[in-house]
């Protein structure tokens, strides 16, 4: 699926707890049940949303002017998204806060499978741990 406004979701994720399962059902799938892609997207996601944040706050002038710089580039490249959704450009800076909860969520999407209830809908597993030794 795209960009476009022609889809609409038939379902609404009212908490943050819904968008969070939304997330977690697939995205252990999405990396093929791989520990070294789970590690490689989280290291992957807190390199480049979360560390220019962190480090915008050093008391090193180098590291917090190149981390400041990477984290306006971030906001202004995520700005057209905002706006063809029509959220208040405020949102933008924030996109770090959004990939730390996607983080989040597929770390709890990986936990799941381990213990067994992966890919969890309407109370079901639909990706119990036995599927990836079964391949």
């Amino acid at each position: 699926m795209g960009l476009t406004r022609k889809s609409v979701s038939l379902r609404s994720y009212r908490t943050f707890s819904e968008l969070r399962d939304l997330i977690a059902r697939t995205a252990f799938t999405q990396l093929n049940y791989s520990a070294l892609l789970l590690v490689g997207t989280v290291a992957g996601m807190l390199l480049t949303y979360i560390a220019p944040v962190v480090f915008s706050f050093s008391t090193q002038p180098l590291a917090w002017r190149v981390s400041l710089a990477a984290w306006v580039l971030m906001t202004l490249t995520f700005l057209p998204t905002v706006r063809f959704y029509k959220l208040s450009p405020l949102w933008a800076p924030f996109l770090p806060v959004a990939a730390a909860f996607y983080s989040y969520s597929t770390i709890l999407s990986a936990l799941r499978f381990w213990l067994g209830r992966g890919g969890q809908w309407k109370g079901r597993s639909q990706a119990p741990a036995k599927a990836a030794t079964d391949r």
